[in-house]
């Protein structure tokens, strides 16, 4: 017979997975949303491609160099506060070991072990490494796998370029009457992708994700796209 398999993600291997899929699927998202409401808006007021180009390019780069920022930002934030708790649960237990050892046994126990096995199981923790054991239990951190805000905000920055590229390649290279629908049509189906991806890296059914991506990038280009044509008609 056969083994069974089991490959599901645990712990930080999933908490890893997870912050990178947020940071690739926000990323890529922004892109194609923020960039192809950009151009669609430009579209609905002039047909000029090199308007087109200059306010794509602009956004791409923009946008790009915001959304590094912002993650570099935040997960520094989060870095910090980590190493600040490091720091604080080091100290206690060099300064308090008896009350550690009896706090990890308590939050043994009340992840169903029996008091006799979780006293073992953290003393034997404790002799390991008190600091990682505590660090996960308690703090739910790998000491030796913080968050990277680098990692983050290359992530981030890729992301959202090569989201961005797509609205704006398909609204310059198309003939000037063919450019909105084709830059519409190839949103919707990055949009799709993107959030059926997303569903299935995060293990979650496929369709609310894709229909929130979709409803949300035909709604950005709808608006911009009405808001481009008043200002076309208000300079005519």
């Amino acid at each position: 017979m056969t083994e069974p398999t089991h490959d599901e993600a645990h712990g930080g291997a999933l908490g890893e997975r997870l912050n990178w899929l947020r940071a690739a699927v926000l990323g890529a998202n922004d892109g194609i949303v923020s960039t192809a409401g950009l151009v669609v808006g430009v579209a609905g007021a002039t047909d000029d491609r090199s308007a087109l180009l200059t306010a794509g390019l602009a956004g791409l780069l923009a946008g790009s160099m915001s959304m590094a920022a912002g993650e570099y930002v935040s997960v520094s934030t989060q870095r910090d506060s980590e190493k600040a708790a490091l720091a604080q649960e080091k100290r206690e237990l060099r300064e308090q070991p008896e009350a550690e050892l009896e706090e990890l046994t308590e939050l043994l126990e009340r992840r169903g072990l029996s008091r006799d096995v979780a006293q073992e199981a953290a003393v034997q923790l404790t002799e390991r490494d008190a600091l990682k054991a505590h660090a996960r239990v308690e703090l739910g951190i790998d000491p030796d796998r913080l968050t990277n805000p680098w990692h983050a905000a290359w992530a981030s920055f890729l992301a959202f370029t090569a989201g961005a590229l797509l609205p704006l390649l398909a609204m310059v290279l198309p003939p000037a009457e063919w450019r909105v629908t084709v830059t519409v049509v190839s949103v919707l189906a990055a949009l799709a992708l993107t959030g059926w991806s997303s569903a299935r890296l995060g293990a979650a059914a496929p369709g609310r994700a894709m229909l929130r991506n979709v409803a949300g990038g035909a709604l950005a280009m709808a608006v911009t796209y009405a808001a481009g044509s008043l200002l076309d008609l208000a300079g005519a």
